[in-house]
């Protein structure tokens, strides 16, 4: 359709030339192509946890640990170990248990070969404690999440470089502290696997394509 105006014809409607079309199409092919592999990633990462996962919680109930030691996965967090209490510490206190040590040594076996960074984090219920060595539930829950990380570090050789530690006293409850079971819920030590991110996904495979290489090459 043409408009005339002052002597000349305006046209209306004129189509795209064709090239635009073509590269529409592979802009969309492009973009397609890199959400499946984001989607991709991000299930190759979401199942070496639930690996990791399945394994620690075959050993568990092999050792008739399951009223002590909780996995979950979770989306902000990874893996999450929780180590109750009762199997850590004595009340009050900081002083990893030697039961606990050897049950973390197992873990910590389990997750041998894996390049997950890996965090330990203190938690407390809400009952106040005011002694000279812990004057609040802050100072006890970072001494048993430091404890805890310098356990792993000097006696299993952890890689300091792959651990943090934590404090949350009594401010990341996973349970109502107005009850008996739910404070002893909340006093614990979370081992939390991180996920890997992309970049950690891919040098992780092929560190691992490099070694079957070499185990084939031999």
């Amino acid at each position: 359709m043409a408009i005339k105006g002052r002597g000349k014809d305006v046209s209306v409607g004129k189509g795209s030339p064709p090239w635009m079309t073509t590269y529409s199409d592979l802009v969309t092919q492009l973009l397609i192509f890199f959400v499946m592999l984001f989607a991709l990633s991000a299930a190759a990462v979401d199942e070496q946890l639930k690996k990791i996962k399945e394994k620690i919680d075959n050993y568990v109930e092999v050792s008739h640990l399951t009223n002590v030691v909780f996995t979950k996965i979770t989306q902000k967090e990874g893996l999450v170990v929780s180590l109750r209490e009762k199997l850590m510490f004595d009340s009050g206190k900081a002083d990893v248990h030697n039961e606990a040590k050897r049950v973390i040594t197992d873990i910590v076996r389990l997750l041998q070969g894996e390049p997950n960074r890996v965090a330990v984090e203190g938690h407390t219920d809400n009952v106040p404690i005011a002694t000279q060595e812990f004057p609040s539930n802050w100072e006890l829950s970072t001494a048993r999440a430091t404890n805890t990380t310098r356990f792993l570090i000097e006696e299993l050789k952890f890689n300091p470089k792959r651990l943090s530690s934590a404090g949350y006293g009594e401010y990341q409850p996973i349970a109502s502290n107005a009850t008996i079971n739910g404070r002893a819920e909340n006093r614990r030590v979370d081992i939390v696997v991180r996920r890997l991110d992309i970049a950690e996904m891919k040098a992780w495979r092929e560190k691992l394509r490099d070694q079957a290489r070499k185990t084939v090459g031999q």
